[in-house]
């Protein structure tokens, strides 16, 4: 398969009563493979959804990605009333956090300068 790394670690939980139809998984799975693709940083992620609570109109599911990546691990939880709803603006918040984060790693120059004070 294209953007298939066997160094990337990846992992999918669904809760008890999460019902996850296996394209689903495979979107969350292809889409991290794709952020990770051209890049050595990404090396892992973990995607959970559940269904932690009922409400008496609606489910609520709750979606949670884990990007490991250098040099800080990225961390997005989104709840909707739709499993795929809040998986794919999960996946969305991830994609946009470490955007922004290469973004800001690829310009050394304005990162705030670190001096060390010890002696």
């Amino acid at each position: 398969m294209p953007g298939e790394r066997a160094d990337f670690d990846w992992e999918f939980y669904a809760g008890e009563e999460t019902q996850v139809a296996d394209e689903l998984k495979e979107k969350a799975r292809r889409r991290m493979l794709a952020l990770a693709e051209g890049h050595n940083d990404l090396i892992g992620a973990s995607v959970a959804l559940e269904r932690p609570a009922h409400r008496e109109s609606a489910f609520i599911y709750e979606a949670r990605v884990v990007a490991y990546i250098r040099p800080d691990n990225v961390v997005a939880v989104q709840k909707a009333d739709s499993a795929e709803t809040a998986l794919d603006a999960a996946l969305d918040a991830v994609e946009r956090q470490v955007r922004s984060m290469r973004d800001k790693l690829g310009k050394p120059w304005q990162q705030p300068y670190d001096v060390d004070t010890r002696m």
